[in-house]
């Protein structure tokens, strides 16, 4: 499976972005998509994710409300629209999909098979 990650830019807060994260496999009934990030001399975090069969989100407090995973079934596309952003979003933001991700592991990095390349998010103050 490839995972093409899009939509990253540079934005002053309170601003509004949406990335992208297309599959290339559309055998998927199982899986979890999510959406880490890692800031600057941070470790990679959990953002968000979201169960492909029933479309069950989950999301990290620091963007509950602010941040919201959603799909595109005809697409293969998970996408992450994120609002009201703070410079403390700035990161590379990953997208990433687990075969057999289990409910305790969705928020572990271990918990995925599959990555994407990455893109870039900052917010300026």
């Amino acid at each position: 499976v490839q995972l093409q990650a899009s939509g990253g830019g540079l934005l002053q807060a309170g601003g509004s972005l949406r990335l992208s994260c297309a599959a290339s496999d559309r055998t998927f009934s199982r899986r979890v998509m999510a959406w880490f990030r890692q800031g600057p001399g941070k470790e990679r975090e959990f953002v968000a994710a979201l169960r492909w069969n029933g479309g069950h989100t989950y999301y990290a407090d620091s963007v509950k409300g602010r941040f919201t995973i959603s799909r595109d079934n005809a697409k293969n596309t998970v996408y992450l629209q994120m609002n009201s952003l703070k410079p403390e979003d700035t990161a590379v933001y990953y997208c990433a999909a687990g075969t057999n991700t289990i409910l305790s592991m969705f928020q572990q990095k271990e918990g995925y098979n599959y990555w994407g390349q990455g893109t870039q998010v900052t917010v300026s103050s």
